[in-house]
């Protein structure tokens, strides 16, 4: 599942520019990567509370951000995405508002406007359902650098959209070349 996720960082976030931040930390090894072994949503609150924790008291230049991967549950978009709610109470019970938030991914991922086979939603879907742990002065950095979030949105649905199907799945054969 490391692989997996590695490989997913590499050709879709990183190789298709999806998110511009990402290279630096995931070059530097900064970006921790842990698998759940929680079978139910309580176990994966266990799991990201652990992490949450982790990453608020690890120095920034040895880890910025953790990718924390639910590959045994979850797997529903519905309740994966209801569970959201249970990890911003997470951070508001540890006293992390304004330190970290959460974003996600997950391979069933469906923006609320758009039909399920609209490729735009590779902006978001990852092999597995991923809980993204990332401090806020991460983000804050990238937008006074003079990142537009929405601008980023726009672009990774306009880069999508001009991959298409076709390319998208290309990205996922031998050596990522559509062999």
């Amino acid at each position: 599942m490391i692989d997996g996720t590695r490989l997913w960082i590499e050709r879709a976030v990183i190789g298709l520019n999806l998110c511009p931040f990402a290279r630096a930390p995931f070059q530097h090894g900064r970006v921790r990567l842990r698998v759940s072994q929680a079978r139910d949503a309580e176990g994966v609150l266990d799991d990201l509370c652990g992490e949450l924790q982790s990453l608020h008291a690890a120095d920034p230049l040895e880890c910025e951000t953790t990718l924390l991967i639910v590959p045994h549950t979850l797997a529903d978009f519905l309740d994966f995405n209801d569970f959201l709610d249970q990890a911003d109470a997470a951070i508001e019970v540890l006293k992390l508002e304004g330190e970290i938030q959460v974003a996600s991914f997950h391979p069933d991922f469906c923006f609320a406007d758009s039909a399920a086979d609209d490729v735009a939603n590779c902006t978001n879907r990852s092999p597995w359902p991923i809980l993204h742990l990332l401090r806020e002065s991460s983000i804050e950095r990238a937008v006074d650098a003079g990142a537009d979030t929405d601008d980023i949105y726009r672009r990774n649905v306009d880069t999508l959209h001009r991959l298409g199907w076709p390319g998208w799945k290309a990205l996922w054969q031998s050596e990522g070349k559509g062999e």
